[in-house]
């Protein structure tokens, strides 16, 4: 009798042992990289209306011949400088002054507000088009840059007078170049 009830136990046991396992979900999943891939196009679009904005834009202004960088951005000199000068390189300390305007010419930072600034090339952080830009300039030059959201201060804006995703026109002098 005892051997049927130990019998009857280990089969009960056996039975109850061998049903499905759920497996245990994490407690921190990982995010899905579809929200990823969705970020990525909603950039994507954002940055193609930029460029139509600012392809109108140069098309408009038939007086003046801007040319488009490889870098995003396109440019137009104001005062050009035919000596064969240097242009800065990468751990340059340049001198500049520069504004900030919409595309519409509102001033958003004037020449006077933001002042003289001193800048190494590459190695401090700055705008991303201007710190691109500034390598094709010659002293004494002065250059009006047109810059998209993405090669200005992205989809964030500088946080006080420069919006959200806000495509950019800077007008730039390099006034020094100390090796």
């Amino acid at each position: 009798m005892k051997y049927k009830l130990v019998l009857f136990l280990l089969l009960m046991l056996g039975a109850v042992s061998c049903s499905k396992i759920e497996p245990r979900k994490p407690i921190n999943p990982k995010p899905s990289t579809t929200l990823y891939f969705e970020a990525m196009q909603q950039n994507k679009i954002l940055n193609q209306k930029a460029d139509v904005l600012i392809a109108a834009l140069i098309q408009k202004d038939s007086t003046t011949q801007y040319i488009q960088s490889s870098n995003g951005f396109w440019y137009t000199y104001n005062e050009k400088v035919e000596e064969d000068l240097p242009t800065p390189k990468q751990g340059d300390e340049i001198t500049i002054t520069y504004s900030i305007s919409d595309l519409n010419d509102s001033i958003i930072y004037s020449k006077e507000e933001l002042g003289l600034k001193t800048y190494k090339v590459d190695r401090e952080d700055f705008i991303t088009g201007l710190q691109k830009g500034v390598k094709l300039m010659k002293v004494g030059e002065t250059v009006t840059f047109v810059l998209p959201a993405y090669s200005a201060f992205g989809i964030t804006g500088d946080n006080n007078k420069i919006g959200l995703n806000q495509s950019i026109k800077s007008t730039l002098t390099l006034i020094n170049i100390n090796k």
